[in-house]
């Protein structure tokens, strides 16, 4: 072989090995990608699981059982982690790595986990507890024993060291569900995995208790496979099925033909696994029977629930032979019931007490039948009274609230406040369903700063000791509002100021039992608010002279508006001419005539409230207008009327729809405002809305409406509350420039006539400010907590009354377990795809939870609002800018600060 030939084999070999090396380079990157498209798959369909392995030190992915786990750091703070002994570690394939570690509890008389799914209350979920003690301390205990319970209720005992788990399928009525070990003195608690799985609206659910799974029998075994327990990812509710369930003279068969379970209408969804397999009776028998022991350990009858789950496997039916059976259960039959080939059938029983001390059923072929019956399935459930309800969620809000405030590290500040039996240190709770909490002892407890708005939020206390800390500031006068409160002790604290008047008022007639002692810089005098009114000369005179400049503003606000009042009701009633009504104004008078001729009519109706229909209109010189018409039915009348062309002719800012012109004719009365192309922000927020708003034009439709009701609040003398703000009052020009509408309901406050307090509701359900609802004060923080709640649903997409299976819930509720998670992808409009950028999203959001405070004195004024949001947004133009290249920035609008009063 020559030089040339030797060389060109050399380089043969090097372009194969070439070749080889990419081969194996290409094939571990596919490896890498299916196993993150595996686990990115995996976390999408854990997406209704939590799967805590208690005791991890870390978040991982189990490859066996294809669950991914969370330490359970985030959901409890007591405890110790803990790891199973070398000796007794178990090696499992359907439970994974999560049984050889746990976490103990050797403080406290309980200790709960705090699960906040997703999907909140009113639903059904399966909840399970992992228990293995695996000599954990080296100390080779037998008997330990402690209580679990879910929630305010008992669930079980946990007494078996050995390998065990507990199972029970709640229906939650609360967002939050509480997992709670409680210490009953025979050993520490313990536990080493614990799994909430959403159930949807599977008929796993009963409102008369818990269900608590006693059997999950998959019948007739695994001919090629052997036997294995049966659990996720076969199973989408990660129920465990297994097979050490035999029925009397009964044989076992299987198949490998597929069962359609996605098109069946079986609501249990049953892995095809199970329903691969069924037992039928042995030759020359037509019946099934299963009893199933239920010893009497409670002081009443139990009642249980079954679920028979079937599929025909066998050919024999699809060529023409009946299998028709029946089925009694403890006296009760149903049935008969039919089989088709490789169709799903589940049977669920009604609800039965058992007097004999057993589940007994049998399963029989009628005499017509063709076949045998059988049975691949079925499971048995006891139904777990709920004796106790959860403590009044307004009190929960609060003590969790002040928990927070005063960050309070109580081992036993866990769980529910008022679980029976174990009340959290220092409370008391009262026997109402559901139980109020009615006192609170936080004496000497370090708490420091002002005294917590939250606890004014305890409605049903009668003593509250807050004694011997380092509370400063005031005392809040609302203490005195709460009707039950008795007793109230703030003694040895650092408070300051003036004893609320209205406090002293109620201790003096004996309606409350006051404690003050050791304030030093309290004032307990009436001599205190003598000295805080007096003043010197020169700010006397300072006051004067302003009230004096104000009182001349609003004798000529009052000249005017009384000068529109006396034009407008003239012409109705001496008929003035168009020329004299027009007020000096670009207002245009219209006649009922002209009215019918714009509307073409009344052809085209685009919108009705209150008032009456609106009406699409076109005028001479071809702008196209909305045309209000007072209806003969309608609640507003003409006072109403006139109230509304009276306030329109003299505000006038470019977030506000303008007034084009009126008509007031005897009993033909109507209203002509610009037109808006886009219709109003309700509309436009629709699921099945074709323009869909992105992240910026939402934030400037914010900014609109923020710059209209600040101008109403603070341009305008005297303040205008509008008092109706809600989507569908803002409404949208051709290019999503957002302008206030409806002015029907607005107040000019500050006036003569105005008490301030409104006798006849007002607003919108959802939008309404809960003090305002509460005391009938109406104010411009009204209005801030309605724009918080616009806010709300310009950023989640949701309304402010979401529509669920159990009535509505409100979009506060909704989104306030998911603030607490930082979930901001859940919270924000998932119609935006992730268009957005985080940090402002959460700034926008922090705004809108800003205006909705309970209490109107916590709440922003507009002008405060509305430059944060300006700040928002211009930080989002800033950002499109910088992504496209571009060193130009749109400066976003200012706002008219100056009333035009006409």
């Amino acid at each position: 072989m020559d030089s040339g030939q030797i060389l060109l084999s050399y380089i043969r070999v090097w372009v194969i090995l070439l070749l080889l090396s990419a081969t194996f380079q290409n094939s571990k990157l596919a490896a890498k990608n299916t196993a993150q498209d595996k686990k990115r798959k995996l976390a999408a369909e854990n997406s209704g699981f939590i799967s805590i392995d208690c005791g991890a030190e870390e978040d991982y992915l189990d490859w066996k059982t294809g669950i991914t786990y969370k330490t359970d750091k985030d959901f409890i703070s007591t405890g110790k982690n803990m790891f199973v002994a070398p000796e007794y570690q178990l090696t499992t394939f359907y439970y994974g790595n999560m049984v050889n570690s746990l976490r103990t509890f050797p403080e406290g008389k309980r200790n709960c986990y705090t699960l906040k799914p997703r999907q909140g209350k009113n639903q059904n979920y399966y909840v399970r507890a992992f228990f293995y003690y695996g000599n954990y301390d080296s100390k080779n205990q037998t008997q330990i024993k402690f209580d679990l319970y879910l929630g305010v209720n008992y669930w079980a005992t946990v007494v078996d060291m050995q390998w065990i788990y507990y199972n029970i399928i709640h229906y939650s009525v609360t967002d939050t569900i509480y997992v709670c070990l409680v210490n009953t003195g025979s050993g520490v608690p313990f536990i080493n995995g614990l799994d909430l799985r959403f159930m949807n609206d599977s008929p796993y659910r009963t409102m008369n208790g818990s269900l608590l799974p006693m059997v999950h029998a998959d019948l007739g075994g695994h001919p090629t496979q052997g036997y294995k327990t049966i659990r996720y990812k076969d199973d989408v509710y990660d129920r465990i099925w297994r097979f050490d369930v035999n029925l009397t003279d009964s044989v076992s068969n299987g198949t490998e033909t597929n069962i359609d379970i996605q098109g069946s209408d079986d609501p249990c969804r049953l892995p095809v696994e199970v329903l691969r397999t069924a037992v039928q009776p042995r030759n020359g028998l037509n019946s099934l029977s299963y009893s199933y022991p239920s010893p009497h350990t409670e002081n009443f009858t139990p009642e249980f629930l079954v679920f028979f789950h079937f599929a025909e496997i066998f050919e024999q039916t699809a060529i023409g032979k009946l299998r028709e059976f029946t089925i009694t259960l403890n006296g009760l039959n149903y049935g008969p019931f039919t089989l088709e080939y490789l169709k799903p059938l589940t049977i669920r029983s009604n609800i039965t007490q058992v007097q004999e001390g057993q589940v007994r059923f049998s399963i029989d072929a009628t005499l017509r039948s063709d076949l045998p019956p059988i049975l691949n399935a079925f499971e048995i459930f006891k139904l777990l009274p709920l004796p106790d309800s959860p403590t009044n969620q307004t009190d929960v809000d609060a003590i969790m609230a002040i928990k927070e405030a005063y960050k309070i590290d109580r081992v036993d500040w866990q769980g529910d406040p008022c679980l029976p039996l174990i009340t959290w240190t220092g409370l008391q709770c009262n026997d109402d369903n559901p139980p109020r909490i009615i006192s609170m002892n936080l004496s000497s407890s370090q708490l420091s700063g002002n005294i917590a708005v939250s606890l004014l939020n305890l409605t049903a206390i009668k003593s509250l000791n807050l004694s011997n800390n380092e509370l400063t500031g005031t005392v809040p006068e609302a203490f005195a509002q709460l009707p039950d409160l008795t007793i109230l002790d703030l003694s040895g604290n650092k408070l300051t100021g003036a004893v609320p008047h209205s406090l002293k008022e109620k201790s003096n007639n004996g309606q409350l039992k006051l404690s003050l002692d050791g304030n030093l810089d309290l004032c307990k005098l009436d001599t205190c608010e003598k000295k805080q009114r007096s003043f010197p000369v020169p700010v006397i005179a300072s006051v004067i002279s302003v009230l004096v400049l104000l009182l001349l503003s609003i004798i000529t606000i009052f000249w005017r508006l009384k000068r529109v009042r006396w034009n407008v009701s003239l012409s109705s009633s001496v008929g003035l001419s168009r020329k004299e009504l027009s007020l000096k104004s670009k207002n245009q008078p219209f006649t009922y005539v002209e009215i019918v001729s714009i509307t073409n009519n009344f052809q085209t109706i685009i919108g009705e409230g209150g008032f009456g229909k609106v009406y699409l209109g076109n005028l001479k010189d071809g702008r196209q207008v909305a045309v209000k018409l007072l209806s003969q039915s309608s609640r507003q009348g003409y006072k109403e009327f006139l109230a509304e062309v009276q306030l329109l002719m003299i505000v006038h800012h470019k977030n506000l729809v303008s007034l084009v012109g009126y008509c007031n004719e005897h009993e033909n009365m109507a209203l002509v405002y610009e037109y808006m192309a886009n219709g109003n922000l309700k509309e436009q927020l629709l699921e099945n809305s074709t323009n869909m708003l992105n992240w910026r034009e939402r934030l400037q439709i914010a900014v609109d409406a923020a710059q209209g009701l600040e101008y109403l609040h603070n341009g305008c003398r005297p303040p205008i509350v509008h008092r109706d703000l809600k989507s569908s009052n803002i409404l949208l020009t051709e290019n999503l420039h957002a302008k206030i509408a409806d002015f029907g309901l607005s107040k000019a406050f500050a006036t003569e006539e105005d008490s301030h307090v409104i006798t006849v509701p007002a607003g919108t359900p959802g939008y309404i400010d809960p003090e305002f609802r509460a005391s009938g004060h109406l104010n411009k923080k009204s209005d801030v907590y309605s724009f918080g709640i616009l806010l709300c649903e310009l950023i989640t997409g949701q309304p402010p009354l979401i529509r669920g299976h159990k009535g509505h819930t409100h979009i506060l509720q909704w989104v306030s377990p998911l603030v607490e998670r930082g979930d901001i992808q859940s919270i924000i409009d998932p119609r935006l795809q992730g268009e957005f950028n985080t940090n402002y999203a959460w700034k926008a959001l922090e705004i809108a939870l800003s205006c909705v405070p309970s209490t109107s004195t916590q709440r922003p004024d507009m002008s405060d609002i509305l430059g944060e949001l300006k700040e928002c947004l211009a930080m989002e133009m800033s950002s499109e800018i910088s992504m496209r290249g571009s060193v130009e920035m749109s400066l976003v609008p200012g706002t008219d600060m100056a009333p035009n009063l006409r």
